[in-house]
């Protein structure tokens, strides 16, 4: 969060607060005490109290006398924004039909930090464990459509975003370095995809492209997941890249 002398005038200091509280809930930790959101936000007790009974009291929290748990209801405030953004209505209909076309799953993401957000998606087949959707999120440092976009930004930023996240092994095929993140990213970087094999799940590989707009920035991301079969994973560059580009090149003529 912003420090005090940067703030504004028009700064609500309890609004932020009450945001720093929402977003100490996730799916590692559905169910939270006071005592928890005051140790993670750095509020005294007090103000996380004030904060939860708040939120419980306008729909957005369930509260069992111990712990809290966000409701349905804190939905309309992600789906809301996502609806309000150009991009997935766009991008939408080009998944559909690259989706019917290459018989995967295809998805668009952009980058929230040190995480991938999903902002729209075609399903062929559930090719994860974990059921992806628009707003859901993944790391960035070992996903297909992650290594794309850090591989956009300036390498000092890339650098920080990946030191700053959480490099936990998810597979015995995640990497864990820094520099070997770092170096891989440097790859997608020159040839203009990333290739990704069982680093997020075990029995995924994923292929992903930059999603560019007129002006030449990078927007987003397009990946295409599939199940690891006996083909060695760099069939998949021969076989999709040239669908993936298809599209990357399309969408480019339309996004603004």
């Amino acid at each position: 969060m912003s420090n005090k002398a940067a703030r504004p005038p028009e700064f609500v200091a309890s609004f932020a607060k009450g945001l720093r509280v929402i977003e100490c809930f996730g799916a590692d930790t559905p169910r939270r005490s006071i005592a928890e959101v005051a140790a993670v936000t750095g509020f005294d007790r007090a103000t996380a109290r004030r904060c939860l009974l708040t939120l419980h009291h306008e729909g957005y929290a369930d509260y069992d006398g111990k712990f809290f748990t966000l409701t349905p209801r804190t939905l309309r405030l992600g789906m809301g924004a996502l609806a309000s953004l150009p991009l997935p209505q766009v991008v939408q209909p080009w998944l559909d039909q690259l989706t019917e076309r290459i018989g995967q799953s295809c998805s668009v993401s952009i980058l929230d930090e040190t995480e991938i957000v999903y902002l729209a998606r075609a399903a062929q087949r559930r090719v994860m464990s974990i059921g992806l959707m628009p707003g859901s999120r993944l790391p960035a440092h070992c996903t297909s459509m992650g290594r794309v976009l850090l591989a956009a930004l300036p390498e000092a930023e890339a650098r920080a975003l990946v030191e700053a996240s959480d490099l936990t092994p998810r597979t015995a095929w995640s990497v864990t370095e820094p520099d070997e993140i770092m170096a891989r990213i440097g790859l997608v970087r020159a040839q203009g995809y990333a290739l990704i094999e069982q680093e997020v799940e075990v029995g995924l590989r994923s292929l992903a492209v930059p999603l560019f707009d007129s002006h030449g920035r990078v927007v987003a991301a397009l990946n295409s997941g599939m199940g690891v079969t006996q083909d060695p994973p760099e069939t998949l560059v021969e076989r999709y890249l040239p669908e993936l580009t298809r599209v990357q090149a399309g969408l480019r003529r339309v996004l603004r």
